[in-house]
């Protein structure tokens, strides 16, 4: 089939990483994908913020930027019309964002199947954070677009209540949690070659990747670090980089430990797993009461032994004392580094841990191989036939 992906992402991000695995698996089944999105993630650095529009949204009036999101809409509705004239495509795929009904528009004028995907419910979350100043408008198009679609697939069972809350009939939703692409993860040196290839041979290595903020709370870790105890040094790997590094680093260094710590900065993602092969714990300290975590797949799929809260979306994938520890997030400076400090000094349940999550992957079916086939498999249902590739 041919396959309308309409997005709005421009920076190159975990959110460009979703994008890129699920449609590199449609592509690889033989489905033409036709996208239609800001040009400027194509030629911009892992991990960039998408340029001008970060520009913007952090130096003009919040209404302002927000009427420009609205007007995008438009643009965005030009190249969808002008697309779906020049390739005729069955189908409508679109990642939904904030003021973004050019995909609903387009559907109901060509009469196209639409799949939206969502990984955050926006208005609630930039609500929280950032603020919304069109409160009012910004609700209509969230609820317009949800409302409107064929069907929708939430990346956790967390999200798809929130939705099915603003009247989105259950029915027409189908979670999908993000996945792993194995391929990228079947020639990785073991733990002891990649803890050579760092230099940390000999270390017990705790380890994180991804953004690194204030409320990961990462300076409980670096506690542990100074803390005496028995057995391997213990030294903490952060994959990635963020606002908290400069802190961690000042934490570090006060408590006499800055020799155990190491912050790679931005890694390029075809490296990551090489890094997180050198893990002995895989930390996601906390999570977002509704997100599917990206790392958290890489974390399974490498076998490492887990640390993760005890929130309802993470229990969709993982269970306590099988195949991680999960801790009290009501109580997260204790229960936290309590949880870590329990895989540090039981190597076997490292072990026993690690090969659990490893096994998670297959008897849960999260790969990016699986969700592309549930995709293909809605559109038929939506009427699309599936034409394989000759």
């Amino acid at each position: 089939m041919k396959i309308l992906y309409h997005h709005r992402i421009a920076s190159k991000d975990g959110q460009y990483v979703h994008v890129e695995e699920l449609t590199l698996t449609l592509k690889r089944m033989g489905h033409d994908i036709v996208f239609v999105g800001p040009k400027v993630v194509d030629s911009s650095e892992f991990g960039s913020d998408g340029g001008m529009v970060a520009w913007l949204k952090r130096f003009i009036p919040g209404f302002a930027y927000e009427l420009l999101e609205l007007c995008y809409s438009i643009v965005a509705y030009i190249k969808l019309r002008k697309a779906v004239k020049e390739h005729q495509p069955d189908c409508l795929y679109e990642r939904y964002n904030l003021y973004m009904p050019a995909g609903i528009w387009i559907k109901r004028q060509f009469n196209l199947p639409m799949i939206l995907e969502i990984n955050a419910p926006l208005f609630a979350e930039r609500s929280k954070f950032d603020g919304i100043a069109i409160p009012f408008l910004a609700r209509w198009s969230e609820h317009y677009t949800w409302r409107n679609a064929d069907h929708i697939v939430p990346v956790t069972q967390v999200l798809a209540a929130q939705i099915a809350a603003t009247g989105v009939n259950a029915e027409r939703m189908t979670v999908i949690p993000n996945g792993i692409n194995l391929q990228r993860f079947s020639n990785v040196p073991d733990i002891d070659q990649a803890k050579a290839r760092l230099d940390l041979d000999n270390k017990l290595v705790l380890g994180f990747t991804g953004f690194v903020r204030e409320w990961h709370r990462l300076d409980r870790v670096i506690d542990l670090l100074a803390q005496p105890h028995d057995g391997p040094q213990r030294h903490l790997l952060l994959v990635g980089d963020g606002p908290a590094r400069e802190s961690l680093e000042q934490h570090a260094q006060s408590l006499g430990v800055s020799s155990q710590v190491t912050i790679t900065g931005i890694v390029a993602r075809d490296r990551v797993a090489d890094y997180v092969a050198a893990f002995d714990i895989a930390l996601q300290p906390d999570v977002v009461a509704y997100a599917s975590p990206l790392k958290l797949f890489e974390y399974l799929a490498l076998g490492r032994a887990i640390v993760a809260p005890d929130t309802a979306n993470i229990r969709e994938v993982l269970t306590h004392e099988s195949n991680a520890l999960l801790f009290d997030t009501n109580d997260m400076d204790t229960s936290f580094p309590a949880a870590v400090e329990t895989l540090c000094s039981n190597p076997q349940l490292r072990s026993t841990l690690g090969q659990q999550a490893e096994q998670t992957i297959i008897d849960g079916g999260y790969t990016w191989d699986n969700n592309a086939q549930t995709v293909t498999g809605l559109f038929e249902t939506l009427g699309v036939r599936n034409i394989e590739a000759i």
